[in-house]
């Protein structure tokens, strides 16, 4: 699992920041793997990476995960994704399942990380997971009662679409993508490890 903690996973909803979701679907996701026997290891990064745990299946790994998330926070700076992709390849040695759990905000934003996105999809088996955002578009449609409301939908329903604009660019470049709403997160994670398992993709 790689966790993005940088200003944009700040972003609260329903009482947890981006980053918090991101850490539990990683403690529920990992528990899983280990489960099964795989390995599971850890990345956090912001300017720089911050935590790097090797994958292993030993009985205290997920309790070293654990130890390493509840220690971490959010940062305020950018997400340096050149420092991410070098941290990866000292870390990480065999080609491997990487849930990097982060947010794009607009297209510009995925364009300049998509160099290294494709990279580490060049190496390893990517999923790009990022998130909806609820709060906006779940504006009824029907509580149009002036031009405020008139403006406020159809920025929502633009805001809606960049994302879905975000999965398609990437999933061009073949990086398997999840857009989730951010209380679906730990289900989602679950379901597209299992899917890629039973592909025989890992």
């Amino acid at each position: 699992c790689i966790i993005d903690k940088s200003r944009i996973m700040h972003m609260p909803f329903n009482g947890l920041s981006l980053f918090d979701y991101a850490v539990n679907a990683s403690l529920v996701i990992s528990n899983i793997v280990l489960g099964k026997q795989d390995k599971a290891g850890l990345i956090t990064f912001s300017d720089k990476p911050r935590t790097l745990i090797k994958a292993n299946r030993s009985k205290t790994q997920l309790k070293v995960l654990l130890d390493a998330l509840y220690k971490d926070g959010e940062g305020l700076v950018e997400a340096n994704y050149e420092s991410l992709y070098m941290a990866v390849r000292g870390l990480v040695c065999s080609r491997s399942l990487l849930f990097l759990y982060t947010n794009f905000e607009s297209t510009y934003a995925l364009q300049r990380v998509l160099p290294q996105l494709r990279k580490l999809n060049n190496q390893h088996l990517l999923v790009v997971v990022f998130f909806e955002n609820t709060e906006i578009t779940t504006t009824p449609s029907h509580q149009i009662d002036n031009l405020e409301d008139i403006y406020t939908q159809i920025t929502a329903e633009h805001y809606a679409l960049t994302k879905v604009q975000i999965a398609q660019q990437l999933r061009q470049f073949g990086i398997f993508t999840l857009l989730t709403k951010p209380e679906n997160l730990t289900v989602n994670s679950i379901n597209k490890y299992l899917e890629l398992k039973a592909r025989g993709m890992i």
